[in-house]
């Protein structure tokens, strides 16, 4: 039996980086860090951090595009997979990525509030802001949708569905 599976939750580094093929096929790469926490046999905390290139095709691709951040917390799953190819000096190089077909979004980074395709926030004029050190930043709540299968007594319909 043979498997090639990976499960990884971090951040994002950048902002999502969005292309079209010739055949008109949309790809996403991502750049993503994990970190890894511990205890050494001193006592002392320790932290590892990875650094990863999620590539994503299709529609997920463009939800990314359209929602994720950088900073954001993601989920991705997919496989691993190996890119080889030859460097500006003609040395040949390997590169290993992780081919997502599976995305979930988690909490944006401290600080940003609207997804990068949604519409910018109205501002005041500048002669009507307040001075920078008396503002003060609210944390954003998002809402999201829920259906709640108790009060449902019919099926659920495809439009109740809220993604």
């Amino acid at each position: 039996m043979n498997v090639n599976k990976v499960i990884l939750v971090g951040r994002l580094t950048r902002d999502p980086e969005i292309r079209t093929t010739p055949s008109g096929q949309t790809v996403a790469t991502i750049g993503l860090a994990t970190s890894d926490r511990w205890n050494d046999k001193n006592g002392q905390k320790q932290e590892r951090t990875e650094f990863h290139r999620v590539v994503l095709w299709g529609r997920i691709a463009e939800i990314a595009g359209q929602y994720l951040t950088k900073g954001q917390e993601a989920f991705f799953e997919g496989r691993l997979q190996t890119q080889t190819f030859t460097g500006k000096d003609g040395v040949e190089r390997k590169m290993v990525e992780i081919v997502a077909d599976s995305m979930q979004l988690g909490s944006r980074a401290q600080g940003t509030s609207a997804p990068s395709g949604s519409a910018p926030r109205q501002t005041a004029p500048a002669q009507q802001r307040p001075a920078p050190q008396a503002r003060q930043q609210s944390p954003v709540e998002e809402e999201i949708p829920t259906i709640n299968l108790d009060d449902e007594r019919d099926e659920i319909r495809i439009e109740d569905v809220p993604f």
